[in-house]
């Protein structure tokens, strides 16, 4: 049996046994509950994660100061900031394993609802096919119409999560530049190792409103997957990461105040 019958048999299964407290929409509670299922399984590596970014804030200082003392030695550059990882025991990747792992997960949860040989297609939630797209709903009676309020119902958690994405990854950039290197020929050594790297480090924030446009594309069997275990990722990040977060409230708090001093005494 294949991996696309099995996922499928479990989900039939588990919509049936749900049916009693969902009804029709019982295949799409289902989804959620296997999203949610999914994330919890893979929650110790997001534990893992967050603590090894811990670590490499902690040591962004030491790190800063390896870029502008070899801010003329690329490969020396390189083989300190290796070594530095290695020493601390984290690794810029160790954040993106839990989304890689998920995958091949969002793969099989897509030709599932992709499928005629599934026998998913026809599941609806609250009306909406699954297999269908926002595109349908829009013919079928606008965005305000009954299918397309189930679309606006995901669009809307979609948006609040992409704007409190993007307003974390703005902080988060601010105060890695307070801290990164000073500017003038040491502090383009950072962005001077990568080409582009400046560029590509500005337009990351944007990429939160990503699953905005995911939604209006893929099935809604696949973004329903999407909304929840991007809704997971935010909550489970606040968690994680509420002391950091916290701590790096008061140094910029900190720092603003001595500014003003600064500026003050001048």
């Amino acid at each position: 049996m294949s991996v696309f019958a099995t996922l499928g048999s479990g989900l039939s299964q588990a919509a049936d046994l749900i049916e009693p407290l969902f009804g029709a929409s019982a295949t799409a509670a289902a989804i959620i509950l296997f999203t949610l299922c999914v994330r919890a399984a893979l929650h110790p590596l997001a534990r893992a994660a967050a603590r090894g970014e811990k670590t490499r804030s902690a040591h962004a200082p030491r790190l800063a100061e390896l870029r502008r003392k070899y801010a003329k030695d690329p490969r020396r550059l390189q083989e300190e900031t290796a070594a530095l990882y290695a020493e601390t025991g984290s690794s810029p990747l160790a954040g993106c394993l839990p989304a890689l792992l998920q995958l091949p997960v969002f793969f099989v949860m897509y030709h599932l609802f992709t499928s005629d040989g599934s026998g998913l297609l026809t599941h609806t939630l609250l009306g909406a096919p699954l297999g269908g797209h926002w595109t349908q709903a829009l013919a079928d009676g606008g965005p305000t119409g009954p299918h397309g309020l189930v679309y606006l119902a995901l669009f809307a958690p979609a948006a609040a999560v992409a704007t409190w994405n993007y307003r974390r990854a703005r902080t988060t950039m601010a105060r890695n530049a307070a801290t990164g290197p000073a500017p003038g020929r040491a502090g383009t050594a950072g962005s001077g190792t990568v080409p582009g790297l400046a560029a590509m480090t500005k337009m990351m924030p944007l990429l939160s409103f990503g699953t905005l446009v995911s939604i209006a594309v893929l099935p809604l069997a696949a973004a329903l997957y999407l909304v929840t275990t991007t809704a997971w990722t935010a909550c489970e990040r606040a968690l994680l990461h509420r002391d950091h977060d916290r701590d790096g409230h008061a140094d910029r708090t900190a720092g603003e105040e001595a500014a003003a001093r600064a500026g003050t005494a001048g």
